[in-house]
Parts: C-alpha cells; sequence; structure tokens
C-alpha cells in the first residue's frame, strides 16, 4: 500500500535519531512550497497523518497570528502524505479542490490531522476521495477544519496492446 518511495522512505527513517525531521527536510526538497511552514511529519501510517508546524514570523499575519493559507500549506501536506501513504502505486492521484473553515485564531503552533474514516477500495475507475483534516492548536483546540478532495485514477498501463 502506499507510494513505494515516500511511505518507505518513512518507514525506513522514522525509527532512526532525527528520522522525522530529515524525512520532513526531504518532503520539502521534493515540493519546496511545503518549506514555508517548516513542518515536520510526526506520524504517518495508510489513513492517517499528523505534520506539525511552529509558529514564526514568516507564518504572521497583521495580526501575528498563524496565516489562514499557511494553514491551507499544512493542510494540504497533510494531506498529501496520507495520500502517499494509502494510495496504491498502481494508482495515482490529486487535489481537485479545499473547502476551509477558519474556526478560530491560530496564536500557536499547529498540528494537522488527517484522517480517513475508512480507507476504500481502489478499483479500475476513478474517484474522488474527501480527505477531512482537522488543524489544532497546542492547546488542542481546532483553528481550522478543511476536507480536501483528491482524484483517484489507475496508472494508465505501460504494456502494449494485444
Amino acid at each position: 500500500m502506499g507510494s513505494p518511495s515516500t511511505y518507505a522512505l518513512w518507514r525506513r527513517l522514522v525509527a532512526k535519531p532525527g528520522g522525522k525531521q530529515l524525512f520532513s527536510a526531504a518532503m520539502c526538497l521534493r515540493v519546496p512550497y511545503f518549506a514555508t511552514v517548516l513542518p515536520t511529519v510526526r506520524e504517518l501510517r495508510p489513513g492517517y497523518c499528523s505534520v506539525t508546524a511552529p509558529k514564526w514570523w514568516g507564518v504572521h499575519n497583521h495580526i501575528r497570528t498563524f496565516h489562514a493559507i499557511a494553514a491551507c500549506n499544512l493542510a494540504e501536506i497533510a494531506m498529501g502524505m496520507l495520500a502517499e501513504a494509502t494510495v496504491p502505486a498502481s494508482h495515482r492521484w490529486l487535489p481537485k479542490g479545499m473547502e476551509v473553515s477558519y474556526v478560530a485564531k491560530a496564536g500557536t503552533g499547529l498540528r494537522a490531522i488527517a484522517e480517513l474514516p475508512e480507507i476504500p477500495e481502489f478499483g479500475d475507475h476513478g474517484f474522488d476521495l474527501p480527505v477531512p483534516v482537522r488543524i489544532v492548536d497546542s492547546g488542542g483546540a481546532t483553528v481550522v477544519s478543511a476536507t480536501i478532495t483528491v482524484w483517484v485514477t489507475p496508472r494508465k498501463s505501460s504494456s502494449p496492446p494485444e
């Protein structure tokens, strides 16, 4: 299950000292915009991802709280890593849309938790996969809730037609 490269790398690094930080740095090299929130992947498995980001001046808005779009970036990181760990190598995924509710000011560092209620069947047809993401502050209060819809399709076969 999951992308052979991303999820396998996580499994190899997670138990090593500094492994989560090394994995997170590699993720940011692959997707440089993610680095703007200084993310650290904390937990990753099929159907679940938890990512944290500190509150620092680079994510501040005009009132010195965590900027709404920076929080959306954190949500997309959690969704993307969940997708990498969940969607089998026989399929591919692409974000299609995001619905976001900003429910409270985010005055601390944040944790984004993406979690599927159940792992779907990955068949022969494309389908929308809504991924719920909850973003909480350091006290555990929800500050942002989001649903990111992912379009999942089988990879095209590279074998020639018969």
